[in-house]
């Protein structure tokens, strides 16, 4: 239901029944013409924050201000949620989380050892040896060689990366002052490029979907204070 247009009928209704009631007339039209001007005057207040109204000036506040309006929304954003300090303390927090979930031992054992050792040969074939060991069967003599060669290295892989120094090699990668600088950057180029592609309409019907609701409320209050001091005048006899 429409707040404003329901309380403002009420009010003009009130008015009618005050000049052709037989009793307390104008009590009740006291009431219902001080209710209809509260309840008109806030609903046209309402009304001049989002659209312009010919010869009154400061109405269209929202769509004539929605440059501030954007550079507001902006500042919201970066200031309370999006702030170096958050995005650091975001990062130390997911730190650890990193460290639980990333298994270097998972991506050690997924390696292709077949094509590093093939490599390897191929390097040793290519070298000064390569033909020394074409008198010895050349790289079929290294055949044999291959299922040690793959433990050995899987062995030292797994060594290193369990190690004191292979973890502060992470922890020194995963640079919180850095990541949070660039994280900001790259939020602030985001909504930059978002707010550039709004318009004074979009604007408007964005605050408009955000507070037109509630300032519904406006007018029924103005209502019915209005129609409270229109019975407080009549009845004192002013």
């Amino acid at each position: 239901m429409n707040k404003s247009l329901a309380t403002n009928a009420l009010a003009a209704l009130l008015v009618v029944g005050g000049l052709v009631s037989p009793q307390f007339g104008d009590q009740i039209f006291s009431v219902g013409i001080f209710a209809l001007s509260g309840a008109l005057t806030n609903w046209l207040a309402i009304h001049m924050l989002f659209e312009r109204v010919p010869l009154l000036y400061g109405s269209g506040v929202i769509p004539n201000r929605f440059a501030e309006f954007k550079h507001a929304i902006k500042q919201l954003i970066m200031t309370q949620f999006f702030t170096e300090a958050n995005l650091k303390r975001f990062i130390a927090e997911e730190e650890d989380t990193i460290s639980q979930w990333l298994k270097p031992g998972q991506i050690i054992d997924a390696l292709d050892y077949e094509r590093i050792f093939k490599k390897l040969v191929d390097a040793i074939m290519e070298s000064s040896f390569g033909g020394m060991l074409g008198m010895f069967g050349g790289e079929a003599a290294l055949d044999r060689l291959k299922e040690p060669f793959i433990e050995k290295i899987k062995t030292a892989l797994n060594e290193m990366v369990s190690g004191p120094v292979f973890k502060q090699a992470l922890a020194r990668s995963i640079d919180a002052d850095s990541l949070s600088a660039d994280m900001s950057q790259r939020i602030e180029s985001i909504v930059d490029q978002r707010l550039d592609e709004l318009t004074p309409q979009m604007v408007k019907q964005i605050v408009q979907e955000m507070i037109r609701q509630h300032l519904g409320w406006l007018v029924v209050w103005g209502g019915v204070f209005g129609g409270l001091i229109g019975l407080l005048v009549s009845l004192s006899g002013f």
